[in-house]
């Protein structure tokens, strides 16, 4: 009985013992075909393959996806509901909550190639670990090729979190000219505003906190050297000083 146990899965293929795996792991399984779907829609989005009126509906497709995977992976974290202001702190912790908020925020605006990359990068990292482990229920030794390709970009991962951090600060001045010229709502500043606070008090992920003190410290050094106008030295530091003031405790 334990010999036909043990040779259960190699009877069923290499594939088997995958199938087993995503089967017993439904939401994580679920979340990882949400993720990949965000990938699809995001590249047809920044490559318009099928023009550029299709491009603006995978741009949509793209951030709805993100937003199931969000919702998803916030009922996993906390699946308890609560209608208590602190159920309401503790989500609002939650990287997954943020990019809940984040999608809800671009979904209807104007397409904005600089939003979907978070979506598109943090899908392809996700997606790539999880497939990583489908690959490791599949066999030890299974499509050599796709795990190089998910190794290297495994060893580019903190180069990636700090280019979707790069995005999500410099999307702030992007939604105020998106208003100004027309192509944003009066909220969508002000409501990104408090998605950036909770990016920069975020426990799991400090790479939005880092950029900006890196950032200050590039505009301070710059600044300083002699061959910077008064007009311009004073402009930045007024502008450093007003947006230190406006940086909410890191939790």
């Amino acid at each position: 009985m334990a010999d036909s146990t043990q040779n259960g899965p190699m009877q069923g293929g290499a594939g088997g013992g995958a199938v087993q795996f995503l089967m017993a792991n439904k939401l994580d399984t679920a979340m990882w075909i949400s993720r990949l779907f965000t990938v699809y829609c995001s590249a047809l989005f920044v490559l318009p393959l099928l023009g550029l009126h299709e491009a603006a509906s995978f741009y949509q497709r793209a951030l709805l996806a993100n937003a199931l995977t969000s919702a998803l992976r916030l009922h996993q974290r906390l699946p308890h509901f609560q209608l208590s202001r602190a159920f309401l702190a503790q989500v609002l912790l939650e990287d997954s909550c943020h990019y809940l908020l984040y999608s809800l925020i671009f979904v209807n605006s104007y397409p904005v190639t600089m939003s979907i990359f978070p979506v598109l990068l943090f899908s392809l990292l996700h997606a790539a670990t999880y497939t990583k482990k489908v690959l490791d229920a599949r066999g030890s030794n299974s499509l050599p090729f796709l795990r190089n390709l998910l190794e290297k970009l495994n060893a580019n991962q903190q180069n990636i979190l700090k280019f979707i951090a790069c995005n999500e600060i410099f999307l702030m001045p992007a939604t105020v000219f998106m208003l100004f010229s027309g192509q944003g709502s009066l909220l969508q500043p002000f409501i990104y505003y408090r998605f950036l606070t909770l990016r920069y008090s975020s426990r799991r992920n400090p790479y939005c906190r880092t950029l900006f003190t890196e950032l200050r410290i590039v505009v301070e050094h710059l600044i300083m050297k002699p061959s910077c106008p008064v007009f311009v030295r004073r402009l930045c530091l007024s502008s450093i000083s007003f947006i230190s003031r406006l940086a909410p405790t890191a939790a």
